[in-house]
This record gives C-alpha cells, structure tokens and sequence, in this order.
C-alpha cells in the first residue's frame, strides 16, 4: 500500500477517500472531462473520457478548416504536418525526443509495420519472430502474418521466459507492456537489454501504458514501439494510433508500407519510391484528418501534467481500491489477478468473479462502468487525470453490493429449482 493510503485503523474509507481527493495534485483536472456526476467511469482502459473543450474544436475544423478554407488547410491549417507535429506532443508522454513518433493508421496496421521493419533490421541468418503468448490476438494475428510474409517462424513465449528464448536465430520480439486482461505491467527494460544482448530487435506494444505511467522508450534503448490513443490518451473512438521508430534505426527502417506519403517527394508522382528521411517514413496513405486533429485538441488535458504525478496517483488509486474491496466484499468472492508489487502492475485491477457477466451488468446499471473479459474477469481502469478516489470507494462499495445481490438471486433461483424438483 501506497504511504499516501495509510491512516489508522478503522477509519472509515469513505472519509479517507476524501481526505485523499483533496490532497490530490490532479483533482482539478477531473473538470476538464465530461463525466457523469453519479457515474464511476473506469473504462478508459478500453475508451477514455471525452475533455470538454474537444468538441468547439472539431466544429472548428469541420466547418472553417474543411468548409471554409477547404484544400487550402492542406497547408494554411497545418493538416500536412499533423502526423509529425502530434506525435511530438506524444512523444513526452512516453519517453521519446522529438522526431521519432508519427502519429496515423491504426494500431494493427503500425504493428505490422514494426514487427516487418524490425525483422529486416535484425540482418542475415535470423528467422524467428518471438512473440508475448499473452498478447492481445490481433497482436499475434499481425505478427503471423508478417512472419509468413518475410519467411519467418511464429515462436510464441510468455514474457518472463523471454530472456531463456531468445537465441542466434531471433530476429524481433513483439511484447506488451501492460497485459490486457490482468494489467500485469512487463519489464521493458530488461526485456529490453536482453533482447539486444542476442543481437535482436525489440517492438513494444504500449496501448495501456501510454498515459498511465513513465514508459522511457529513449532512456531504455527501445528499438520500435506502437500504441493507440482512445484510451489513456483520451483522443475518441478509433484515433490514430503512433509508431515510435529510434533515430538510431531512422535511415534503415524499411516500411512494408511504402505509401506516397512517406516518399521523399510525395508530389513529385514518380514511379520508383525514394523514402522520406526521419519519422516520415513510417507514414503511409493520406492521414485521417478529423480524427487526427481530434486527437490533437484531446491532448490540451496533458499540458503541465507530469507522467511520475500520474503514476503515483495511479498506484494509490489502485491500492486504495483493492483495499476497499477486501474490505466490502466477501473473502474469497472475487480474486485479484493483477499483481501486488507496484513495480508489476499497470493502471487497472482485474478480478477473477464467479458469474462475471451479470457481475457487470449490474454494476453498469447503477453506474459503475468497467468491462468484462470472459469468462470471468472484472475489469476495472483506473484513468488518474479523472478518477478520483471517492470512486475507488463508490466502486467497490457497489461491487460488494451487486455481489450480494446476485448470490441472493442464486440461491432463490436454487431453491425454487429443489421446491420444483
């Protein structure tokens, strides 16, 4: 536990929640969202909150940049630039100077091209991709598909057996940061260091880290990362993702996807493809410009914000949290499979719950949103530019509440079943 959650005991959580809003360096920022005000949204692990200014600003872009100025914003509205310029403002967030994030296509699409440029950069003699066994699927469908592409063999291993794995025959290694079912939070830099050590290339998934904790893809020595920005990042549905390439790696990087737009000269039309220097070279077709200066309104929540205050209120959050519920709940009625030790755990607490569905159900019916992961694993995200702590203690309030509530319906349902019989 987190010595900022540490009173004496028995005094009441409900109290100490507040106690704890207030002394929160972050709790101003909540305004800055548009939340419900009897609602706990912890969600943004799937989905972040939408900041209240983001909507004036689209309207702007629809209707003066797209419908005013028209092809003229190409250039008088910085629309050109937008993949680069908006991966500079990301690039803090996770560690990285500038210049080596570009910001567009989907997280699925980037994956594909790390995973194949990061194959071609590990050299001669190398044929295996080794890939998290845990990952999100779409991880490992993409990384299949790029190994049948490029003549390489799929060897899937859990992270922690990474080190034992890697071998003369690695050439990438595709891994999560944070496990998205548990929010199990890996060693990036040590997996790091031993990638590098057998003279593999390392690619980083980092959809739920990215703005829930310090990532430090430069200070790390990380090679390629990807990530998508609905969630911690707050940028909307389906928001472009990034592609973060080291500047050591720039002027080798040989993207399976040679778009006009990552081409030296993209209007010169020319039938041979000369490659863009720099980050550019990670883009592809034309950007999607609404989502994309949605994302980049989105990320004013960020300014003065500093990543190490964000992860030690998300420690806390998620310490007070599992507090509460040990608490309000029943021994042994649910089971945290997010790990204990702060240096192994993300920003979300995952539960293992005996009739997880209607568990979750309930839950978002009286107004606690977070999701499921079948067949049985309550998924919470804590988001601390908008959580607070009284919604820790709101949450697993309720949790212990619904729980009671749908044992109490088993047993009728038992009952009426023997009476029957």
């Amino acid at each position: 536990m987190s010595e900022a959650s540490r009173t004496a005991p028995g005094t009441d959580l409900r109290e100490r929640a507040l106690v704890l809003d207030a002394a929160d360096p972050l709790a101003a920022r909540r305004k800055l969202f548009a939340l419900d005000d009897d609602g706990v949204y912890l969600d943004g692990n799937s989905l972040g909150a939408l900041p209240v200014h983001v909507p004036a600003r689209v309207q702007d872009v629809l209707t003066r940049q797209w419908g005013e100025l028209r092809i003229r914003s190409w250039d008088e509205s910085g629309w050109w630039t937008a993949p680069e310029r908006i991966g500079d403002r990301i690039a803090p967030l996770v560690g990285a100077a500038a210049g080596q994030i570009v910001v567009g296509d989907s997280t699925s699409v980037n994956v594909f091209k790390a995973v194949v440029a990061a194959s071609r950069l590990a050299g001669e003699g190398r044929d295996e991709i080794l890939v998290d066994a845990t990952t999100f699927p779409t991880d490992g469908y993409i990384a299949s598909s790029a190994a049948r592409l490029t003549g390489h063999r799929i060897v899937p291993v859990a992270p922690a057996d990474v080190p034992a794995a890697l071998g003369p025959r690695t050439a990438a290694v595709l891994l999560n940061h944070v496990d998205y079912r548990s929010g199990r939070l890996h060693d990036l830099p040590g997996l790091t260091a031993a990638v590098h050590a057998a003279g593999a290339v390392v690619v980083w998934d980092l959809c739920h880290s990215a703005g829930a904790l310090p990532v430090g893809l430069d200070e790390h020595g990380v090679d390629l990362a990807v990530g998508c920005t609905y969630k911690y990042l707050n940028g909307g549905p389906g928001s472009p993702a990034y592609l973060y390439v080291a500047e050591r790696h720039q002027a080798a990087f040989d993207s399976p996807l040679p778009g006009w737009n990552s081409h030296a000269d993209p209007f010169g039309m020319t039938p041979g493809y000369a490659p863009a220097d720099g980050s550019v070279r990670g883009r592809v077709g034309t950007p999607d410009i609404v989502s994309m200066l949605t994302l980049e309104a989105a990320l004013d929540v960020w300014d003065g914000v500093s990543v190490d205050v964000v992860r030690a209120k998300s420690l806390a959050l998620t310490d007070f949290f599992l507090e509460c519920v040990e608490s309000y709940v029943p021994a042994g009625r649910v089971t945290s499979v997010t790990p204990a030790a702060h240096a192994e755990r993300g920003s979300q607490v995952a539960l293992r719950c005996d009739g997880a569905e209607p568990v979750m159900r309930r839950l978002i019916e009286r107004g606690v949103v977070g999701d499921l992961r079948r067949p049985d694993v309550l998924r919470f995200g804590f988001t601390p530019l908008y959580v607070g702590f009284a919604d820790a203690e709101r949450a697993a309030r309720i949790l212990a509440e619904v729980l009671a509530e749908v044992d109490a319906d088993v047993v009728a349902d038992v009952l009426v079943d023997d009476t029957v019989g």
